[in-house]
């Protein structure tokens, strides 16, 4: 019988063998289009949420903590402030020029009871070169702490040289956003590195990219997006997984939109 079962393999062909099962399913798309999906998602935005707030050191806020109108405020006034006068108080902020050996500074004071992400524009009045051969000091150019001061350097101190404020912008933020905001490069939100060049942000071993895109600086020259839109979104997501979408803008509103903020390509 063994040896007809074998004669019967060789000559009359294979013998038939069920058919192997198809695959289970798997993930379609490409690798990126599975992140942004992942990162796209509630649950994967509130894992970042609680796992930042850690790393923080601060409570970790709800997502509709996080989806709270921030309190805004704007002073668009020219203020020409001189070297060791009174300081000028606007839009939540104490500001003073001084000398500091051989730098003009700008010494800025949060008033407020929250923490600020702030902006003040300014100018050298007249206009000058060579700001940035003065020394830079680190500080925190993105966020003021609440009852916190900063000092900036603005240019090498010369007589009869003033400092104009031509606008001052703040934002109240919560703990974790003044976190988020401070781990943002400042040019990212649009601020010059003649008074940024000191940032200093938190350790963190998330790094966020100083990489600005053609279409976030095309708008910021064109007025179509401003510092509190770019701001308001940084003050709610983390800057090394989410990139600002370009229809983005400010809450006006509590929960006036869901989190996570993600364009179509993220």
């Amino acid at each position: 019988m063994l040896v007809a079962g074998i004669t019967l393999v060789r000559f009359c062909g294979e013998v038939s063998l069920p058919e192997k099962p198809a695959a289970p399913p798997g993930p379609t798309g490409s690798s990126r289009q599975l992140l942004q999906a992942g990162t796209a998602s509630p649950a994967v935005y509130l894992d970042y949420l609680s796992k930042d707030a850690a790393a923080a050191g601060v409570r970790t806020p709800s997502s509709d903590d996080m989806a709270r109108k921030l309190v805004y405020r704007v002073d668009e006034g020219r203020h020409v402030l001189e070297v060791g006068e009174p300081a000028i108080e606007i839009a939540g902020l104490k500001l003073r020029v001084d000398r500091s050996g051989e730098s003009m500074v700008l010494q800025i004071d949060n008033t407020t009871m929250s923490d600020l992400g702030y902006a003040v524009t300014t100018k050298l009045t007249p206009n000058i070169s060579g700001c940035s051969t003065a020394r830079a000091l680190p500080f925190n150019a993105m966020v003021l702490t609440k009852g916190g001061s900063e000092t900036r350097v603005e240019c090498v101190f010369r007589e009869g040289v003033s400092l104009a404020v031509t606008r001052v912008e703040t934002v109240e933020v919560s703990p974790l956003s003044a976190w988020y905001l401070s781990l943002v490069p400042p040019m990212m939100v649009g601020i010059e590195d003649r008074v940024a060049r000191g940032h200093r942000s938190p350790e963190s071993a998330e790094r966020c990219s100083p990489v600005l895109s053609q279409a976030v600086r095309s708008g910021l020259e064109s007025g179509e997006i401003g510092w509190r839109d770019l701001v308001d979104f940084y003050a709610r997501h983390r800057c090394s997984t989410y990139r600002f979408p370009m229809t983005y803008r400010a809450f006006k509103l509590d929960g006036e939109r869901p989190l996570p903020a993600v364009s179509s390509g993220m």
